[in-house]
C-alpha cells in the first residue's frame, strides 16, 4: 500500500506504516500567517499562507485517525534574546524589528494560530534556525518513537519547510513533501522549492497532493 507521488510512489517498498510516520506541520504560528506578524512586516502576504490552513488540517485528521504522530514546530527566539547573535540583532534591526517581540517565545505571534487543530498528544518542537533538527531534541523524540517517514506541510515552503526536509533527507528519513498542503509568500520560491524536491528522481524525497496523502491514509484504516 502506498501514496501516489511523483517521481515515484511513497515509500518506495510500497509498505505505508503508520506507526513509523510523522506529518510535520511547520511553524504555522501567529507571527507568519497574520496581517501584522513577522512575515507582513517583511513585505509579504500572508493570505496564501492562510490559504492552506483547511488542507493541512483535513491532512492532520486523517493522519491522526489513522494512527501517525504529529509534529508542529515553533520558530522564536528567547525572550531574553540570549540565543540570538551579533548577526541575527543586526538582521532584525535591517528588518524594522528592534525592540518589537516579533518571533520571541514570550509573544503571542509565537503560538500556532489557533484555527490549526493542535492536540494534548501531539508533539511540539520549538526553534531558533530555520531547520527543526538544529539545536533541539526532534531527532531524538523521531527516534524514540521508531519514527523512518516524514509528511511535510506548513511555513514557508522554500525556507523552513525545505530546510527541514533536507535535514530530515541527510539523516535518512524519508520524506514526502504535500506541495498543497505547505505554502510561501513567494510563488516563483514556492515552485522552485516544489520542484527542487524531485530532481535527480527525488533526491530529497517525494511530491504529492493533499487528496492522494489523505486517500492514502484512510486506505490503512480501512
Amino acid at each position: 500500500m502506498s501514496i501516489s507521488a511523483r517521481p515515484f510512489d511513497y515509500p518506495y517498498d510500497g509498505n505505508l506504516d503508520p506507526a513509523v510516520m510523522a506529518l510535520m506541520v511547520i511553524d504555522l504560528q501567529v507571527d507568519f500567517l497574520s496581517p501584522d506578524g513577522y512575515f507582513a512586516r517583511k513585505g509579504y502576504d500572508p493570505a496564501p499562507l492562510r490559504a492552506i490552513i483547511p488542507t493541512v488540517n483535513a491532512v492532520i485528521a486523517a493522519a491522526r485517525e489513522a494512527g501517525c504522530t504529529i509534529v508542529h514546530t515553533r520558530q522564536g527566539y528567547r525572550a531574553d534574546r540570549a540565543d540570538m547573535t551579533a548577526y541575527e540583532h543586526w538582521r532584525r534591526r535591517r528588518a524594522g524589528l528592534d525592540g518589537t517581540d516579533v518571533l520571541l517565545r514570550s509573544s503571542p505571534g509565537f503560538e500556532i494560530v489557533p484555527e490549526i487543530d493542535v492536540r494534548p498528544q501531539d508533539v511540539i518542537i520549538d526553534k531558533t534556525a530555520n531547520g527543526a533538527f538544529t539545536h533541539t531534541d526532534l531527532e531524538h523524540v523521531l527516534r524514540a518513537r521508531g519514527i523512518t517517514h516524514l509528511l511535510f506541510t506548513g511555513c514557508t515552503t522554500d525556507v523552513c519547510v525545505h530546510t527541514t526536509l533536507r535535514e530530515a533527507q541527510d539523516r535518512n528519513f524519508q520524506n514526502l513533501l504535500i506541495e498543497d498542503g505547505c505554502a510561501s509568500g513567494d510563488q516563483y520560491a514556492h515552485d522552485a522549492a516544489i520542484h527542487m524536491v524531485t530532481v535527480e528522481d527525488g533526491i530529497f524525497g517525494v511530491v504529492a497532493a493533499a487528496k492522494d496523502v489523505i486517500a492514502g491514509l484512510e486506505a490503512l484504516r480501512g
